[in-house]
């Protein structure tokens, strides 16, 4: 089987750094023994920083990056000197990633703009040097804090692939030609079940210069939302797309049918997908004539858009770039 080089979830192993001691001590000047306290406060321990980076598709890169463990803050010294902060970690992950901690499943990050900067576990805050407790009643104060303890424990990165457009119907249903007839995108085409073994993007041009991205998406098959096939790790990705556009081939046995099972798939997954704006594009439509068309039509729900498109003819497609902009501005 071919290796893929797209990673879509990452377990990673996170401590953050202790907080520097703050010490006792004081003062001594050649004409002044007791010259009061002067102990510094510790520096604070490293966070561990996650940051949205617009040019990553994948969290491939943290494959090999299982322990994540920030720097301590140094200790205080005299002289009233803090110690220094300990050295963060920055985490680069790509739009659309979810951090979580492994035990709780809950969401402790989102990043979905680029260079946004999110404090994913902070480091422990440093002590107080003496110096800090000194009152005109206790003017020599013999305490001084430790460090408070980083954070630390096992974390899961996931990522939802960010596209205006998400591509959704059965194996094999014309996905891939579709995506690569329309960018520059070469996805993986061939006449076999999952042929697409992880979501595959691409930008689609549109009249005067503006665009919008198109997502490939592995193909659902009945019993998806249990886990059937490519499952959860599929069907994760089409939260992130505000349009689904769902491919059924001319050639399917039951159109009607085909349609119903997409849709009962994604409501068993989650609900609110049904909220999202559908169009259907019924693909291999250079197999039809005009009753035959009419005949496919009258099995599609009134309620959604539909259109006749052929990937290999090219029939269909700049209407369907039409639709698509148009839905795509409606929804913003």
């Amino acid at each position: 089987m071919e290796k893929s080089n797209f990673v879509d979830q990452i377990r990673i192993f996170c401590r953050s750094g202790h907080g520097g001691a703050g010490i006792k001590h004081f003062m001594r000047t050649k004409f002044n023994a007791m010259a009061g306290p002067d102990g510094g406060d510790g520096g604070r321990g490293g966070h561990i920083i996650l940051r949205g980076n617009k040019d990553l598709w994948t969290l491939l890169h943290l494959r090999y990056y299982k322990n994540v463990l920030a720097e301590n803050g140094e200790n205080g010294s005299g002289s009233n000197c803090t110690g220094r902060t300990g050295k963060d970690i920055i985490i680069e992950v790509p739009l659309g990633t979810i951090a979580r901690d492994e035990i709780a499943q809950k969401k402790e990050a989102e990043l979905m703009e680029d260079g946004q900067e999110v404090i994913w576990i902070r480091g422990g805050r440093g002590g107080l040097g003496n110096a800090q407790f000194a009152t005109a009643t206790n003017q020599a104060p013999e305490h001084a804090q430790p460090g408070e303890p980083g954070s630390e424990g096992w974390k899961v990165l996931e990522l939802k692939v960010l596209a205006d457009v998400g591509l959704v119907g059965f194996p094999n249903a014309g996905k891939s030609t579709l995506l690569s007839v329309m960018t520059a995108a070469k996805p993986k085409i061939a006449d076999y079940a999952f042929t697409t073994l992880t979501p595959q993007l691409g930008m689609v041009e549109y009249r005067e210069g503006r665009s919008f991205c198109i997502a490939d998406l592995p193909g659902i098959i009945e019993g998806a939302a249990e886990g059937r096939g490519l499952g959860h790790r599929f069907l994760r990705h089409i939260e992130r797309n505000p349009v689904l556009l769902f491919l059924i081939p001319a050639d399917s046995p039951d159109h009607k049918k085909e349609f119903a099972i997409l849709l009962k798939e994604l409501e068993k997954f989650n609900p609110e997908l049904l909220h999202k704006e559908f169009l259907i594009a019924v693909s291999k439509c250079d197999l039809l004539d005009e009753e035959l068309k009419m005949e496919i039509a009258a099995e599609l729900p009134e309620s959604i858009p539909h259109i006749f498109i052929s990937s290999v003819t090219g029939q269909g497609l700049a209407a369907l770039k039409d639709l698509l902009w148009g839905t795509l501005n409606k929804t913003i």
